[in-house]
């Protein structure tokens, strides 16, 4: 497990890995001098001691934050991570404690009595008394810290805490009433503390917290985890990598959908597709055409420049099945990736946006060793008049994806109904690209498909 963190430099370790990670990293006799060197009455202590085993990300960030939230995907240790939070703040004397996640039996079964719960990561000293009958734990110092559900807001009306423990906030049922009346009550001590742990989705409460400049968010991916074996890390991510659900899930992005967008993320994952098989009539060829769309920067060294492969299957249906995308490259620079792609693909067709001059971007690509046939659009309507058609085509399931395309798909959900742009980056370059490459295949006049010779 170790091993997947080997290839990192040692600045990428110190950020990611756990001191006890970087140790086994080292070479056996370079680890075994440095156990030597520690006290032997510590060396058993030294192993067991949550700052050597918990990751950076793990541990509170430094700061009088009130509000402190790990963001991140499943597996990665959040539930440990708020287990010895928690234990640290019962250190302290005659504190009171809030447990909340989103029902009872969740708190209960996770955060309590889980295998990273509070019971299996106090030490046998410290260890609280639980009486599951009335929710709540004891330390032998007077702290006591309470179950409360995510479900239930009137149940925090009127008790104060010192600290809390929120876990899954994104699946709490009544969000925004139960936080309230959970900050209405940690009032008490010179510094009432909460620690979030939860993967994301784009709530109301999840969006104000993630953009709130004085909580401390801490982010964390699945691949991360180094308990987790790296055959299930590699499943997990074949199946789901690159999509919304992966992104959320695996890599703890809190993905939201902007309204108004002419590609929902519920639309992009519905039209998720492998590229078609050749057909069945005789023809060798895979597709019925393969057009690559362009959209070339302003200026030589500064935007990206788009560029998509979209296909035509002998289905009637149209797929995005490659972004070849590049920055900061001179137009000779992407003019060759654009050659390679159309090689690569067999291409009969490049289409490129010419508003900052047609002709030099056609003589770019005539440069880069570019013999098929080069279509030259000028985008006077706004990007959501070219776009709204395009999308029409997969609302229909008439254009699909054929895989994961998650920065394309970024800037396809910021494209609006109306005109407006609201995804990242100050322009859509790889959604213009699949645009035009779309409107070629789909929506332009049918040109005549290569003919295929029979021997």
């Amino acid at each position: 497990m170790i091993g997947r963190f080997t290839h990192l430099s040692e600045e990428e370790r110190a950020a990611r890995c756990s001191l006890a990670e970087r140790l086994a990293m080292l070479e056996p006799e370079r680890r075994h001098g440095f156990l030597k060197m520690l006290p032997a009455r510590f060396r058993g202590e030294f192993l067991r001691d949550w700052h050597i085993l918990a990751r950076p990300a793990q541990l509170a960030p430094d700061g009088d934050w009130r509000i402190w939230m790990i963001m991140a995907g499943r597996g990665c240790g959040k539930t440990g991570a708020g287990a010895q939070w928690l234990l640290e703040q019962a250190r302290t004397p005659g504190l009171r404690l809030a447990l909340v996640g989103p029902t009872d039996d969740e708190v209960r079964s996770v955060m309590v009595e889980g295998s990273s719960g509070i019971l299996a990561s106090a030490p046998d000293d410290e260890r609280p008394v639980w009486e599951p009958s009335l929710g709540r734990l004891s330390w032998a110092n007077g702290s006591q810290a309470f179950v409360y559900s995510g479900a239930n807001a009137e149940a925090l009306r009127g008790p104060e805490h010192d600290h809390a423990w929120c876990d899954e906030l994104a699946k709490w049922a009544r969000a925004e009433a139960v936080w309230d009346n959970l900050m209405f009550g940690l009032r008490r001590g010179a510094l009432p503390r909460v620690l979030v742990t939860t993967t994301p989705r784009p709530t109301p409460l999840m969006r104000k917290l993630a953009t709130r400049g004085d909580v401390a968010l801490t982010r964390g991916r699945t691949a991360d985890a180094a308990l987790l074996a790296p055959a299930v890390v590699d499943y997990l991510t074949g199946l789901y990598g690159g999509t919304r659900f992966g992104r959320q899930e695996l890599d703890g992005e809190l993905i939201e959908d902007v309204e108004g967008s002419l590609w929902p993320r519920d639309l992009i994952e519905r039209c998720r597709a492998a590229l078609p098989r050749p057909g069945t009539s005789g023809s060798a060829e895979q597709f019925r055409r393969v057009v690559i769309g362009v959209d070339p920067p302003i200026t030589a060294h500064g935007d990206a420049c788009g560029i998509v492969v979209c296909v035509l299957g002998w289905d009637d249906i149209a797929y995005v099945a490659a972004d070849a995308t590049v920055s900061g490259m001179s137009p000779e620079g992407w003019a060759r990736v654009a050659a390679s792609a159309a090689e690569r693909w067999g291409a009969d067709r490049i289409v490129a946006e010419g508003n900052q001059g047609g002709a030099m971007v056609t003589s770019v690509l005539r440069a880069a060793d570019i013999r098929l046939p080069v279509t030259i659009v000028h985008a006077w309507n706004g990007k959501s008049a070219r776009a709204e058609p395009v999308a029409a085509l997969f609302e229909r399931g008439a254009a699909r994806f054929a895989g994961a395309f998650p920065e394309l798909e970024d800037e396809l959900a910021g494209l609006v109904a109306g005109g407006d742009y609201e995804g990242p980056g100050r322009s859509p370059d790889r959604a213009d690209a699949m645009v035009y490459a779309m409107t070629e295949l789909m929506l332009g006049k049918r040109r005549a498909e290569p003919s295929i010779r029979r021997l």
